[in-house]
């Protein structure tokens, strides 16, 4: 152990400097916390800073999270030598600022999905990336589901020829957490913050994962996008009096759509699923077998294969906790379950070990754009009466 340890003492440092400490900021921080623990990383992450604009708060969350010093100004952030690679967990219509200025100042980057608010500024920041590459610095959208050890052994499967040609995709992600009216409204429900929203919040996700499992691209949509609340309560200061504000972007997203291969695909986002606090599931069909896995049940594949078709066939449940899965050389026995939190340190390993081989990691921000532009053909869609609208490629 005491090799062991002098060994990794010895690896280079990766400074990285965190902008943003609620929901998101936490769970990565949890990851970069984690993940030199669990795997052999090349390179030795340091929490080197955290920042957010309320320098009180930031102290608090720095001293909880493991975080070394603090920042309110990004700009700070980006300009400390300390600082190798910046991680971006803030609203979306800050992603492109701060990402784009990181890159240009030699820093890598890890950007939460979607990657930007608009199509225009997301096609900036996979310009900035690509500029940045030819510098050796690397960026990567935080599409954390691809790190689901059960999500990458379908990939395998599927990449195996294991369910043969795609013909169907059905992909759904519920929640229900705006069901109550009385929500207050939030910057999640401001188009000018949020860019949008299911799609963007939840429909990114299943975009991305479509698209990383199936090995093609979406080629165009048919939509409809509800917003079923349109005014929610403004947070006011005690005493004073009620008010409203409106509700700019959708609740609820739903679309056909068609892959490159010409197989058929069905996607639903929504925030308004009463009974569904976070349910992810994905099914690919193919002329073979077909995959089926469900965030609820994260560490199991429901996999059908028609060449063991008889009197006893039917979808099989693998538990994916075995040694030899994506990941699981570094957790548990067999059996022995990982958690939602598991996907962020497997993001970390695999960003730190690409930067540490000079390759690029994925999914890209080539890879963010590409899912921005099917959301941005979502949209276009549904306000033309659900009319078909062509995806363009990379």
């Amino acid at each position: 152990m005491e090799e062991t340890l002098a060994q990794a003492a010895d690896r280079p440092v990766l400074g990285v400097g965190l902008v943003g400490y609620a929901f998101m900021g936490a769970a990565h921080s949890q990851a970069w916390r984690t993940a030199p623990h669990a795997f052999d990383l090349p390179l030795r992450p340091h929490l080197a800073v955290l920042c957010g604009r309320d320098a009180a708060a930031v102290r608090i969350a720095a001293a909880r999270l493991g975080w070394t010093a603090t920042e309110t100004d990004w700009h700070a952030l980006i300009k400390r030598d300390d600082v190798d690679l910046v991680d971006v967990c803030t609203p979306g219509y800050l992603h492109a600022e701060i990402a784009i200025a990181a890159l240009e100042a030699g820093k890598h980057v890890l950007c939460e999905k979607p990657l930007a608010n608009t199509l225009a500024e997301a096609e900036d920041m996979a310009a900035a990336a690509a500029r940045a590459a030819t510098r050796g610095v690397r960026a990567m959208t935080g599409f954390n589901y691809r790190r689901v050890p059960a999500v990458a052994l379908a990939r395998q499967l599927v990449t195996e020829g294991r369910i043969g040609q795609l013909r169907h995709v059905r992909a759904s992600y519920l929640q229900d957490w705006l069901v109550d009216p009385s929500f207050p409204l939030t910057w999640r429900l401001q188009r000018e913050r949020a860019g949008s929203g299911a799609l963007g919040d939840l429909g990114a996700h299943i975009v991305d994962l479509t698209q990383y499992l199936t090995g093609e691209l979406i080629a165009g949509v048919s939509a409809v996008t509800a917003t079923f609340v349109a005014e929610r309560p403004l947070a006011e200061a005690p005493g004073a009096a009620p008010r409203s504000g409106p509700v700019t972007v959708d609740d609820a997203a739903v679309f056909t759509a068609r892959l490159s291969s010409g197989a058929l695909a069905s996607f639903e986002a929504t925030r308004f699923a009463t009974g569904h606090k976070n349910q992810l599931r994905i099914e690919l069909n193919g002329d073979r077998g077909s995959l089926a896995f469900d965030l609820e049940r994260l560490n199991e594949l429901e996999f059908y294969d028609r060449a063991g078709e008889g009197t006893e066939a039917g979808f099989r449940r693998i538990s994916v906790t075995e040694p030899g899965h994506p990941y699981l050389s570094a957790w548990w026995p067999p059996g022995h379950v990982l958690g939602w939190e598991h996907t962020f340190t497997h993001e970390v390993r695999d960003l730190v070990t690409a930067i540490a081989a000079g390759s690029d990691p994925a999914p890209s921000f080539q890879d963010g754009l590409q899912v921005q532009r099917v959301l941005a053909a979502v949209e276009q869609s549904a306000a033309r009466e659900s009319s078909w609208t062509p995806v363009p490629a990379n």
